[in-house]
């Protein structure tokens, strides 16, 4: 019988009170070398771990029920503001969406004595490693035998977001190489390999999710100090006062979202899109 020594680890952790441990490299400004390693059991096929992610008010990003074909209503929220054709409820809709949040093992140069570590990040590096496959020179680019290190440059981009700096990322590959002279140490890297990570992110339930969402939708979201825009604000802004319009009495007000917002989730918007093809035309725009 095989034993997946990561599995005993981590239950070891569960029963003595512990959360289990993943290292996250977030690489600083200037050049890093790092060797990606392969996920134990790919999803799909797929040598990258997706997970999606909302970023709600101050709250703490959490995982994506729907992904999981689990209830969510952030994600029925969103539908049903989307399906009003309102281009202000559409905005609204902008806001709660999930974001894309990308993992992968690696092992950093010159770090190697912290083991393995995962790096996570959005879109576009996803979409910059995932070309290597189709480059017969770097096909083969996480293999620890004959792959290749990739060389990632962090450089201030000039620009800023909610009133901080922000950076562009650089990921180009370099020749061919092994990830270890050592066979042994090798395979002790590739057996380290977390073979999880949603303990990276918190799960909520229902519950804790539409309570989130009733704290922000009536919240004043000129005060939030979330960096919406005034166009945002405006949008979140109207709705709030419908909600808080529409009874005085604390108890209506406490009611579930999706049923603050009586719209009809299957109704046509005004273009000529279907909903459900509008829809994941708004999920699939970049952030």
């Amino acid at each position: 019988m095989a034993v997946d020594l990561d599995a005993i680890r981590k239950r070891l952790a569960e029963l003595s009170g512990q959360r289990f441990s993943i290292q996250l490299w977030k690489p600083g400004i200037g050049e890093h070398r790092v060797r990606a390693l392969p996920w134990k059991n790919p999803k799909d096929g797929m040598p990258l771990e997706e997970r999606w992610l909302y970023y709600i008010g101050k709250e703490r990003a959490f995982l994506a029920p729907n992904q999981f074909g689990k209830p969510d209503p952030v994600h029925d929220l969103t539908r049903k503001l989307y399906s009003t054709g309102d281009p202000k409820d559409r905005e609204l809709a902008k806001m709660l969406k999930p974001s894309l949040k990308v993992h992968i093992p690696v092992i950093v140069r010159g770090e190697e004595s912290k083991g393995v570590q995962v790096w996570s990040f959005t879109k576009g590096i996803y979409t910059r490693l995932l070309s290597f496959f189709n480059d017969e020179d770097t096909v083969a680019w996480m293999d620890p035998y004959e792959g290749n290190d990739l060389k990632v440059t962090i450089q201030p981009s000039g620009k800023m977001f909610n009133g901080k700096p922000t950076n562009d990322t650089i990921v180009d590959t370099r020749k061919s190489s092994k990830l270890h002279e050592s066979d042994d140490q090798i395979k002790k890297w590739l057996e380290s390999v977390p073979t999880e990570i949603n303990s990276l992110y918190p799960e909520k339930s229902e519950r804790e999710i539409e309570s989130i969402l009733n704290g922000w939708l009536l919240s004043d979201p000129k005060s939030d100090g979330d960096g919406r825009n005034d166009k945002s604000a405006d949008a979140l802004t109207q709705l709030t006062d419908e909600i808080k319009g529409s009874s005085s009495d604390d108890e209506k007000k406490s009611k579930k979202v999706a049923k603050k917002v009586d719209v009809d989730v299957d109704a046509k918007p005004s273009s000529k899109k279907s909903l459900d093809d509008a829809f994941n035309d708004l999920m699939s725009e970049d952030d």
